[in-house]
């Protein structure tokens, strides 16, 4: 039985580890942290959303994070300081700028894909993590926004998604908490809602009971491969542990770029923070004032789940400011403000504020199959989409190693003979 370490225990990485294990492989799992989920994959906007597939590399981006730059509070916040790393990742996201449309598509039919996986595993293995299976709507104030969103449902329908336009009366039939005014609406039936962090720690006991190793609080302090193998190196309780294995899969987050480094790959991931407010519904006129619909407003660039009956999320925003995780008022009060205008029902008397570190490569897609040598895997650079395209590309990351394995069982037949 091949032996395979898994980098990190967040949504990627115990999905692979998940998945591998259900191929019959031998899975160990190293995570910093004492349980798994505890960063980008904790608080995230819950949102399992196909209809969220467009890329971000388009001209109108651009401008926006140029025009917002110096705008504490703009929903696309990128830090004016250079480095080498912030420029190049820049460099590479305009040039992916032609990219775009297939992109899109591409990431459509990955986010489609990837339900059936992740809705059945939480069937076979008693998952509750809040599911409400009711569709996001997408709302916009003016026509311009309305009509960009009308040319990205061309390009969603490519890759498989149904969302159809709504009018402001048909929006508030949908979601009759929702206040304000709108232009109009876009909604997708078959996109859902969840706890992440529910979800992953739920699905690493079914892991576990299926044989995977979690090595919580094991901080990585090397690694490498060969031809032949891989090593880890990682320090727990003050103790140093090395031990060997048949492939090492990196799903590290944020750490993925350096840790590829030292796998001899470049996987250029840019860390892009984002942050979330969790609005407790403490009283009965704040659950019934708080909406069960996902929305999605495009112009703040906001999302938002019910979880449970006393729980609801707003997410959102980006800032591009390196591996900075503090959690900023002028970010958070934004979040606030949105909930006290559009849901003037609920309260927000107590409000729990959270910041993460997305992993996004520069054309917005995840980095999911082998290195340049074949004993090394990546799983990672899911970006925004991290929650909604987990399932699937853990699929094709056990593809390709299963196939990676079977390729190495043939030569190594071929020379015994």
């Amino acid at each position: 039985m091949q032996r395979i370490a898994v980098i990190g225990g967040g949504i990627t990485g115990i999905t692979s580890a998940y998945a591998l294990a259900k191929r019959g492989f031998d899975v160990t799992v190293f995570e910093k942290h004492r349980y798994a989920a505890m960063e980008t994959s904790f608080a995230n906007g819950g949102q399992l959303s196909a209809s969220n597939a467009e890329v971000w590399n388009h001209w109108p981006t651009v401008i926006k994070g140029l025009r917002w730059m110096l705008k504490s509070d703009a929903p696309l916040l990128v830090n004016p300081r250079p480095s080498w790393h912030k420029l190049s990742w820049f460099a590479e996201f305009i040039a992916a700028i032609p990219r775009y449309a297939d992109n899109t598509t591409e990431t459509t039919r990955l986010a489609i894909a990837a339900r059936e996986h992740l809705f059945q595993w939480a069937k076979d293995e008693q998952i509750d993590f809040d599911l409400k299976q009711k569709g996001i709507l997408h709302i916009y104030r003016d026509k311009a926004g309305y009509d960009h969103a009308a040319k990205v449902s061309q390009l969603l329908s490519k890759g498989g998604l149904e969302r159809r336009a709504v009018t402001p009366d048909e929006m508030r039939a949908i979601e009759p908490t929702l206040a304000g005014s709108y232009h109009g609406g876009f909604y997708t039936e078959s996109d859902a809602t969840g706890d992440i962090h529910k979800y992953t720690n739920g699905l690493a006991q079914a892991a576990a009971k299926r044989g995977v190793t979690l090595n919580y609080g094991h901080q990585i302090n090397d690694i490498g491969a060969d031809e032949s193998g891989a090593w880890v190196s990682a320090t727990v309780d003050s103790e140093t542990i090395r031990q060997s294995f048949d492939s090492v899969v990196v799903c590290a987050g944020i750490g993925s770029r350096a840790i590829a480094a030292k796998l001899g790959d470049r996987v250029n991931i840019y860390p892009v923070k984002g942050y979330s407010i969790t609005v407790q519904l403490d009283d009965d006129a704040s659950q019934q004032a708080a909406p069960t619909v996902s929305l999605l407003d495009d112009e703040t660039k906001l999302v938002t789940s019910r979880l449970g009956h006393d729980r609801f999320r707003v997410a959102g925003t980006a800032e591009f400011n390196g591996s900075n995780r503090d959690i900023r008022n002028d970010r958070i009060r934004p979040l606030v403000r949105w909930v006290e205008e559009c849901f003037p029902g609920v309260s927000t008397r107590r409000v729990v504020p959270w910041a993460g570190l997305r992993p996004m490569l520069p054309n917005m897609l995840p980095k999911v199959g082998p290195g340049k040598l074949p004993t090394v895997f990546y799983n990672t650079g899911h970006g925004h989409l991290g929650w909604t395209l987990s399932a699937i590309t853990a699929e094709l990351l056990a593809d390709a190693v299963q196939e990676q394995g079977a390729a190495s069982e043939v030569v190594t037949a071929a020379r015994s003979t």
